[in-house]
């Protein structure tokens, strides 16, 4: 009798864990899409704080930690505005789907800006990498064209392997007539 119910229930089980799993995708999906938000509007609005909070804690070490993190942005934006630099638009355009690898769930983000410099308007679509923090409930972000530094990969991610596709960026300029 055990034999007859135990098929039933093993079945049952798998059906269950799975869906379950893809509810912690999706719940994951739209977690990604709220801290990438988050981070844009946080870098529309200067607010270096959440925009670090969001950056992958590699690249914050590498920067010479919070502090001067802080200080390098707020040095690079500033710079970049008395020289004309202004963010039009800064948007999350999607979410891949969410991958388990390397003991981290990953994605990446499509992001869409708009710049204005030197009377040109520059239209970016850029990806970044999105790395699931399972501690602190939240995701890390890093440009992921930088996956192709292999200098600032080896520091950051050792021996990073992902199965994501990520599509490279895409960047167009036109003049501004006034």
């Amino acid at each position: 009798m055990n034999k007859i119910y135990s098929k039933p229930i093993l079945m049952l089980l798998l059906v269950c864990s799975s869906i379950s799993f893809a509810q912690d995708k999706s719940e994951l999906k739209a977690q990604a899409l709220k801290d990438a938000k988050a981070t844009s509007h946080a870098t529309l609005k200067f607010d270096f704080e959440t925009v670090l909070k969001h950056t992958y804690p590699g690249v914050v070490t590498l920067m010479g930690g919070k502090e001067k993190a802080m200080d390098l942005l707020e040095s690079t934006f500033n710079s970049m505005a008395q020289d004309g630099f202004v963010f039009e638009k800064a948007e999350i355009v999607g979410v891949s789907d969410i991958v388990y690898e390397q003991d981290e769930y990953r994605c990446y983000i499509e992001s869409y800006n708009q710049m204005i410099m030197n009377n040109l308007r520059i239209k970016s679509k850029g990806y970044l990498l999105g790395i699931y923090d399972t501690n602190l409930k939240y995701w890390y972000f890093i440009e992921a064209k930088q996956l192709k530094n292999n200098a600032l990969m080896d520091q950051v991610f050792p021996s990073f392997k992902t199965s994501l596709v990520i599509p490279d960026n895409e960047m167009t300029q036109e003049k501004i007539e006034n």
